[in-house]
């Protein structure tokens, strides 16, 4: 299977989708093309195996993880989308492949793959609580290793229970009970 490209970098990037859609139809469960660029949807079980073509054939030559996120949608069956940002610099396109997960799944990490996806996983892992089987350094990046819960969870309480303050009188940190008070506000539209 050939890929024809265009001169057009979107347009590239659509083709490039579709053919990938072609080449392993049992991989990739769907294929959006929107304005000219492709969003792969690929099953969670064969994501390595799916990015591991990607970068090593030289039809697409996609060597470059360029970020990783991940998306919460606590009342669906799959409630995680990992969103894999994927470049060829070689061709000049860039791809955006999607997997789904529920909350008792692993999904399979792609740092042997891309090195620069390690981070990510991390942030992932610490942020929205996603483990990733076969990631050698899974541990907290951005909150305390104390930390109980994910922060960027939907469910995720907004407020806890107490707070802590430093007091200059006690010259020690206090912890107390959080009050949150907020005064009722009537704002009137005065259109014009």
């Amino acid at each position: 299977m050939c890929v024809r490209f265009s001169t057009n970098i979107k347009d590239r990037s659509g083709a490039i989708g579709t053919d990938l859609h072609r080449v392993c139809p049992e991989w990739v469960s769907a294929i959006v093309v929107r304005h000219g660029e492709s969003v792969l949807y690929v099953h969670p079980k064969y994501i390595r195996s799916f990015l591991l073509l990607c970068r090593d054939s030289m039809l697409y030559q996609i060597k470059a993880c360029i970020d990783m996120c991940c998306v919460d949608y606590p009342f669906r069956q799959h409630r995680f989308t990992l969103v894999y940002m994927l470049c060829s610099v070689h061709y000049n396109f860039r791809l955006r492949v999607k997997t789904l997960g529920s909350e008792m799944d692993h999904a399979l990490s792609v740092t042997p793959l891309y090195a620069s996806a390690g981070w990510c996983e991390r942030e992932i892992w610490d942020m929205f609580g996603v483990g990733f089987v076969g990631h050698e350094d899974l541990r907290r990046l951005l909150t305390d290793y104390g930390f109980q819960g994910h922060p960027l969870r939907k469910d995720f309480p907004l407020s806890g229970y107490s707070e802590f303050r430093y007091d200059d009188s006690e010259k020690r940190v206090i912890e107390e009970p959080l009050e949150l008070s907020q005064e009722l506000r009537n704002f009137k539209y005065l259109g014009r």
